[in-house]
């Protein structure tokens, strides 16, 4: 009897367990939910709700005042056929991506290269080379506009030291250009050197061994050896300073004003003008899902193409 009632009883305290497991696990995700729900109705509000929001404006014509019409992709089509500053936007960031990140990345690993080991003070050297990348752009905008312009410190110095007058580098196309992308590079430096530093100091010291004894040194031993083994460190900070140039607003907007006429305009320069100055919502909203879109193919076509030269083992 007693066997059997045992017997009996064990089923039923099996078949409760997971009902109070159940029970528990419901009163536990209800309770997360509550802790995530701040996070959850921030994410709604100022991300969600937004995007949907730009999406519907693209296809309408949307004044910041008056009366809203459906115009199906009409908005699309005046930025590729009848809109005078798209193109040149579009040119303007073409150029500067194409410039900027090459650049970037070379000189990055160049410099992070140079702080090896051997070198005395590199900590503080990283620091003085990251200052830039954490100091206000407006400030870094506003150093480099004073030393810019014809009576600045370049202007200056080529004048008293070696008599020659350079050129007005915020009034020339070429140079206004050229300077934005100085500035920039300058400024995102320290970014991508510490990516490339972190990389460097993770490599196993005995296959760098194996390569000196192999004969490798010098650019041998940087280009065939180490290049391949940070390879992932290099794909990572050219999708990101990609993602960046493509976006890059501040820079120009603050050093030339999109100017001289729209020579250093970008793409989200154009879509900042369309919004907020001539007052075209619809036009703006367009443009940034252009821009959108833009990303995720280059992004995309980048991730293709890694397999070709990013090795994730060494």
């Amino acid at each position: 009897m007693t066997i059997a009632a045992s017997r009996g009883r064990a089923p039923q305290d099996r078949r409760g367990v997971p009902a109070r497991r159940g029970s528990l696990a419901r009163t536990e995700g209800r309770q997360a939910l509550g802790f995530a729900s701040p996070a959850l109705i921030g994410l709604a509000v100022f991300t969600v709700v937004p995007v949907v929001l730009s999406i519907v404006m693209s296809f309408y014509n949307w004044p910041t005042f008056g009366d809203k019409t459906f115009n199906g992709v009409g908005n699309y089509i005046k930025l590729f056929t009848s809109s005078p500053d798209f193109w040149p936007a579009m040119r303007n960031t073409a150029v500067f991506t194409v410039v900027y990140v090459p650049l970037s990345i070379v000189c990055s690993l160049i410099l992070a290269m140079s702080l090896g080991p051997r070198i005395r003070g590199r900590g503080a050297l990283r620091v003085l080379f990251f200052i830039p990348v954490v100091t206000p752009m407006v400030a870094s905008v506003l150093v480099w506009k004073m030393m810019l312009q014809p009576q600045g410190l370049f202007n200056g110095i080529a004048q008293g030291w070696f008599g020659i007058k350079l050129p007005n580098f915020l009034a020339d196309p070429f140079w206004a250009m050229a300077m934005v992308i100085i500035m920039s590079v300058w400024q995102g430096l320290g970014y991508n050197m510490l990516i490339f530093s972190a990389a460097l100091e993770q490599l196993p010291e005995s296959v760098i061994e194996a390569a000196r004894i192999d004969g490798a040194s010098g650019f041998r031993m940087q280009w065939s050896v180490v290049v391949p083994m940070i390879s992932p460190s290099i794909f990572f900070a050219t999708i990101m300073t990609m993602i960046t140039s493509l976006q890059v607003f501040a820079q120009p907007q603050l050093l030339t004003g999109g100017g001289p006429g729209n020579a250093t305009q970008p793409l989200v320069q154009f879509i900042y003008n369309q919004g907020f100055k001539f007052q075209d919502l619809g036009i703006a909203a367009a443009g940034a899902w252009i821009l959108f879109a833009l990303i995720i193919i280059i992004t995309a076509l980048q991730f293709g193409a890694q397999k070709k030269w990013v090795h994730y083992e060494h």
